[in-house]
């Protein structure tokens, strides 16, 4: 009698993710919204998080402060401060009761920042280096203007690990906030990774030159986090091939393969699984292409995600630029345990259920992305069942 074929998951298959039990496989990922008052959460970021959250589902949350020294743009929240953890508890508390699993996204922007975002807005920000972002690229500030990124200050190897701290800090705190777990930011041209990427890092010490140099950071970062709040409550995300921020490396399929092969010993070091490791696709950047519009071909992308996937030995979530096909696509292909979902999750906060009956998605509007505005781009899409939705939001009031 012939055996049964293996069925592929779907996006809308359950999925272990070590000690979380998902329902389907779309993922928020963690986006910049600018919406938390002088860097604290308000009723608006609980609403936006519930309207999202599902029974079953997996929420990051935006890039949240693990210090002052750490923003880059107006009003993105912290999580260093009694008032930013006590305020972010009721964001968590209103999406357990949704039954969604919810994860904090620890954030240290690195030179992307400016003095006025500093503390005192006189300092220069810290970096692995003293190389500024070229003027190619702007910075949002506080009044809505875009400025250039100034000449960042790089740390010296002595402060290094008062930095790893503030990362272990912000975990805990992120626990006692009552999130499930934190994913350290390591991607997209931030302080992280700052280190891995050789156009950037320039060092001659310990945290520089070779490959296993570069990773030193990172990886103290998520073994000092991963023994404060236990590995499988540890997520990373990392982007080797995105060169947004003129974050480039010149050989990202292989720093990719470095850092994996690090967290996969850490993880056999540590007897545990981390929760998941998050690659974004080499086709992603914030404006659709990569800043210096190298960004490959199709093929390659294939080969540098399937390498990556293959290597890692653990959940493995992907992102950037997918469509609901894509995502199907990727289930199919075993290319991804979870695909996350940013831009469309903006426009369709039921984009769970939308995916599932395959209807039309709402177009995001790109100029409220980054505005201060509680409701207007940010909790007024609609939903498919609009009734449904008045009458929830009326029920928490």
């Amino acid at each position: 009698m012939a055996e049964s074929p293996v069925k592929c998951p779907t996006l809308f298959s359950p999925c272990k993710m070590g000690r979380f039990n998902l329902s389907h496989r779309i993922v928020l990922a963690p986006m910049t919204r600018c919406r938390a008052l002088n860097g604290i959460p308000q009723p608006a970021n609980v609403e936006y998080y519930v309207q999202r959250a599902t029974q079953g589902g997996f929420l990051i949350t935006e890039g949240t402060l693990i210090s002052p020294t750490a923003a880059g743009f107006p009003h993105v929240p912290g999580i260093y401060t009694r008032e930013q953890i006590d305020a972010w508890k009721k964001v968590v508390e209103a999406v357990h009761a949704k039954g969604s699993v919810i994860f904090c996204q620890l954030w240290h922007v690195g030179r992307a920042s400016n003095q006025v975002y500093q503390p005192g807005r006189t300092e220069a920000p810290i970096s692995s280096t003293d190389k500024p972002i070229s003027g190619r690229w702007r910075i949002l500030m506080p009044d809505g203007t875009y400025g250039k990124y100034p000449r960042p200050r790089r740390l010296d190897a002595s402060e290094i690990p008062e930095i790893v701290q503030h990362y272990r800090q912000a975990a805990i705190n992120a626990i006692e906030a009552g999130f499930d777990g934190i994913e350290i930011h390591g991607a997209h041209g931030y302080l992280i990774d700052q280190f891995l990427k050789d156009g950037i890092n320039d060092r001659t010490d310990e945290y520089g030159g070779s490959v296993a140099n570069r990773c030193k950071f990172l990886m103290q970062v998520t073994r000092s986090v991963a023994s404060a709040i236990g590995p499988d409550r540890v997520g990373v995300r990392i982007s080797p091939a995105i060169d947004h921020l003129e974050a480039m490396d010149s050989d990202p399929l292989n720093l990719g393969l470095a850092v994996i092969e690090r967290l996969n010993k850490l993880q056999d070091e540590l007897g545990q699984k981390l929760a998941y490791l998050h690659m974004t696709q080499p086709r992603y950047t914030a404006y659709g292409q990569t800043e210096s519009g190298r960004h490959g071909s199709e093929e390659e992308e294939t080969r540098f995600m399937r390498a990556w996937r293959g290597a890692y030995k653990g959940t493995f979530i992907c992102s950037g630029g997918f469509t609901r096909e894509l995502g199907i696509e990727a289930m199919a292909c075993g290319d991804a345990d979870l695909v996350s979902y940013g831009r469309l999750f903006i426009s369709n906060p039921d984009l769970v259920k939308r995916f599932e009956v395959n209807a039309p998605l709402t177009r995001y509007v790109r100029a409220t992305f980054y505005t201060k505005d509680p409701v207007v781009g940010y909790t007024d899409y609609p939903f498919l069942d609009q009734g449904r939705r008045e009458s929830d939001i009326r029920s928490r009031l």
